[in-house]
């Protein structure tokens, strides 16, 4: 700036030590110079930095020509602190480059040793010294960091929102406990920042969690949840949060393909839930298509909802996609197993019950993957009623 302003600080004087023996006269011990330090605010009253504060006694000539001792940095904070400032009248400037943004002016005297000098830009005296153009600058300058801080906030506080409800549905989601108070956050959390994938389909977990607990309490009440209106509002409030999020993640030039895909995976969980198969199945075709590299685990969520809503030619054909997408999918050769075993039929000459071909292989190729899996004795019980030779060896899937 083309003005500066006086501000000076003054330490408690310390009193020096004198020596005095026996007949010669004392001496003053030499003083090392005294430690200025202090926090500079630029004028919006942030923190001032990068930069440097340097000291010079030269006060007679241009800045030019000035000799500085000490220069010292302006950290991150804003602070700096210089030491070693012997006694004298100082202009202190605050640079930034080559560019001068204040100077103030500093008496250090020989009993100083701590000093403090704070330059605070934000002060009305500089501000007025601002031309106009730059006093405005400032004024656009500050609005819309005040916006950016207020976003910031609500981020923030959407970040710490997500942490404890994701948190919570994992604590509720073995005994299917209550998560209304999430339902209620994340509700909130959705009307703060709309434009968000991540805030809806979290919403949508939320609600599909308290369907779900709702569900359970009715059986438990021994009560049908297909008719408890509360239930199925919480699910069709899910499947809108979840169409939501696909939209908000399709949106753009690059669209969030892992969002996409989970959004779609739960849509068609929540589908389940409603008894609607078909809209399931689709919407795990969905989420296949959008992340491939994940296929294998949406199309065993696919045969499961065909599975046990009695499709099982779908149910068998979501399967082969399955471990086509993922030969390792134990599930997917149970279910395979399990649908084509509805087709088995006595062999009129033998009068043997006989399998269908690959529901064997797909039982045998399960017992391989998962021979500790809990289904394993229903599966050896099939096996053994068709005949069969319990056999961990997997033979060419037939197609």
């Amino acid at each position: 700036m083309t003005e500066a302003y006086k501000s000076s600080f003054f330490a408690k004087a310390a009193g020096l030590a004198a020596m005095v023996m026996l007949t010669i006269a004392p001496a003053l011990a030499q003083t090392p110079g005294a430690t200025v330090h202090g926090h500079v605010s630029n004028p919006a009253g942030q923190n001032f930095f990068p930069g440097n504060v340097k000291f010079t006694k030269d006060q007679t000539v241009a800045y030019k020509d000035e000799k500085f001792a000490p220069i010292v940095p302006i950290d991150n904070d804003g602070n700096y602190k210089a030491t070693g400032v012997t006694p004298g009248d100082y202009f202190v400037y605050f640079v930034q480059g080559d560019k001068i943004a204040d100077r103030l002016e500093l008496k250090v005297k020989a009993e100083d040793t701590d000093l403090t000098l704070n330059d605070d830009m934000s002060r009305p005296e500089y501000i007025k010294s601002m031309t106009p153009e730059q006093q405005k600058a400032l004024e656009e300058y500050k609005k819309k960091n005040a916006e950016v801080v207020s976003a910031n906030q609500v981020i923030a506080k959407l970040n710490a929102t997500l942490k404890t409800v994701r948190a919570d549905l994992a604590a509720a989601a073995p005994n299917k406990d209550d998560v209304s108070k999430d339902v209620a956050s994340m509700k909130d959390a959705v009307a703060a920042k709309p434009d968000v994938g991540l805030l809806w389909i979290t919403y949508g977990d939320t609600l599909l969690a308290q369907g779900r607990h709702l569900s359970t309490e009715d059986k438990k009440a021994g009560k049908s949840p297909q008719a408890d209106d509360e239930v199925t509002k919480n699910y069709n409030d899910a499947v809108d949060a979840y169409k939501k999020a696909i939209a908000l993640d399709s949106a753009g030039a690059k669209p969030n393909v892992t969002g996409l895909a989970a959004d779609y995976n739960q849509l068609g969980n929540t589908y389940t839930q409603l008894g609607k198969p078909d809209d399931a199945t689709a919407a795990f075709d969905s989420a296949a298509k959008a992340d491939p590299t994940k296929a294998g685990m949406y199309y065993k969520n696919e045969a499961a909802v065909l599975y046990n809503a009695g499709q099982m030619d779908a149910a068998d054909a979501a399967a082969k996609k399955a471990i086509a997408a993922d030969p390792t999918a134990a599930d997917a050769y149970f279910i395979e197993g399990q649908a084509l075993v509805t087709k088995s039929a006595v062999d009129p000459k033998t009068q043997k019950l006989t399998a269908p071909p690959g529901c064997i292989e797909a039982y045998q190729k399960f017992l391989q993957l998962a021979p500790n899996d809990p289904k394993v004795p229903q599966v050896q019980a099939v096996l053994t009623s068709l005949g069969e030779k319990i056999d961990t060896t997997y033979k060419a899937h037939k197609k």
